[in-house]
């Protein structure tokens, strides 16, 4: 709660600092302002397969996107804001409720309003904005992104090094968070809870700023204190390491390491690898159970030219059948608020961070520039090998396959072109049966 209560006042002072120096070149300031955006418009398609009842054909179509104006700086001092909205184009009578908001309805929300301070390599930004992190982020998959309303610190004094401090204190739930319906029971909840989502409702927390705790366990909390360090001084390495204190929730430690080199063979093959752990503990009231949850990953693979293979394995802790019944939380990597950075999740399956989940995952991408064609191509495979104590359905392997294809045409080089598919199956498994599907899904981003 300190560290809240300083970056309060830190951006306090900044903004006395703004209104000492703006006299003169107030006028300045906005009028060289620079004002961008984006239109997006999305159709998905879903129809359910398995012998686990529910023959769900779903589906909808919407339009929106966003709108956001930055101010120039005044004495490293600049102002921003964004306004963000999704509308229905067109749907089925059973709605696919992943592009709209509360009620299957659509919204708009300013989701970023923020003051922004840069002093030599130092910048600071307070108020509602986007965090791209890897637990905490805009998981931008649908119409609407993640948004947060934080106080980030960011500092570049160090060669080669970059250190963030900051602190979080409310989270609006994008559109996507939708398809988990956390409140339904509990199956639902946990899956979304490991997904990046709710324990409580993720169906209607959405599309407002609500405190983090709230969000996630229906507890008010004092926030999400972050700090990291990330470290390239190597050539060819990354390092990362990021420590998020969910106040009354959990401690959760991330780190991963990418590394890449020269294959002693031939210059065309460029292999590359990287790491990354997670891991978690329950602090405080200890409001989402007891935590004591470990994830480890790893990946490999090679690029020749345009064509890039990978692979990728992982694995979180097992729960006895007495933390089942206690929720499944407890060797569950738990992920509240739009986290996702796992090797091996699916482009809609993400149950590796259940307990007890061997996960693999192969991937091969091609980029067409070379035969003059502004195309990328992704393909992909992903098994999960679910335990007994998983929390969510029966022990099985659940599989997803899937494909990307992005083009951006040379005649509007602002317009993105995208065709996604993906086909889980054993998605889910119960005493009636199997749940899988074949999605479908096309995007045009115009960006401004």
């Amino acid at each position: 709660m300190k560290r809240y209560i300083a970056l309060s006042a830190v951006a306090v002072s900044f903004v006395a600092t703004a209104s000492l120096n703006a006299a003169d070149d107030l006028n300045g300031m906005f009028s060289e302002g620079k004002t961008g955006g984006q239109v997006r418009m999305f159709y998905i398609d879903r129809e359910y397969q398995g012998s686990a009842g529910n023959q769900t054909h779903r589906g909808a179509t919407a339009i929106g996107g966003h709108l956001k104006y930055e101010t120039a700086e005044l004495n490293g001092v600049s102002l921003g804001a964004a306004f963000y909205t999704t509308h229905e184009v067109d749907s089925r009578k059973t709605i696919d409720p992943t592009l709209f908001g509360k009620d299957d309805e659509g919204y708009s929300i300013l989701g970023e309003a923020y003051l922004q301070y840069k002093y030599k390599n130092t910048t600071f930004k307070g108020g509602r904005q986007k965090l791209v992190t890897p637990m905490l982020g805009d998981d931008d998959a649908r119409m609407i992104p993640n948004l947060f309303e934080a106080y980030v610190l960011t500092n570049r004094d160090i060669t080669n090094t970059t250190l963030t401090l900051g602190h979080v204190t409310k989270f609006a739930q994008g559109t996507f968070g939708r398809v988990y319906n956390a409140a339904a029971d509990a199956p639902n909840a946990l899956l979304s809870a490991t997904s990046g989502y709710s324990f409580v409702d993720s169906k209607n927390h959405v599309g407002s700023f609500t405190n983090v705790g709230t969000y996630a366990f229906d507890e008010k909390t004092d926030g999400i204190t972050m700090a990291s360090a990330t470290y390239t001084g190597i050539q060819n390495l990354k390092l990362e390491l990021w420590d998020y204190y969910a106040h009354d929730i959990m401690n959760i430690i991330y780190g991963e390491a990418n590394y890449s080199w020269k294959c002693l063979v031939t210059d065309a093959l460029k292999p590359y690898a990287g790491v990354q752990i997670i891991k978690e503990d329950s602090v405080g009231d200890e409001f989402g159970g007891k935590i004591d949850s470990t994830y480890a990953a790893a990946k490999f693979g090679f690029k020749i030219e345009s064509f890039d293979l990978s692979f990728a394995y992982s694995k979180t802790g097992e729960n006895s059948a007495a933390e089942l019944a206690d929720g499944g939380i407890a060797n569950a990597i738990v992920s509240l608020w739009g986290g996702m950075p796992a090797y091996t999740q699916g482009m809609v399956t993400r149950h590796m961070f259940l307990a007890g989940v061997e996960a693999a995952k192969v991937a091969a991408s091609y980029n067409f520039k070379d035969m003059g064609a502004n195309l990328t191509t992704v393909a992909y495979y992903t098994e999960f090998d679910m335990d007994a104590n998983s929390g969510y359905g029966l022990e099985r392997t659940a599989s997803e396959a899937g494909f990307d294809a992005i083009y951006n045409p040379q005649a509007l080089k602002n317009l993105q072109l995208r065709l996604r598919g993906n086909f889980p199956r054993a998605y889910a498994e119960s005493a009636s049966g199997k749940t899988g599907w074949n999605e479908y899904r096309f995007i045009a981003n115009y960006n401004f």
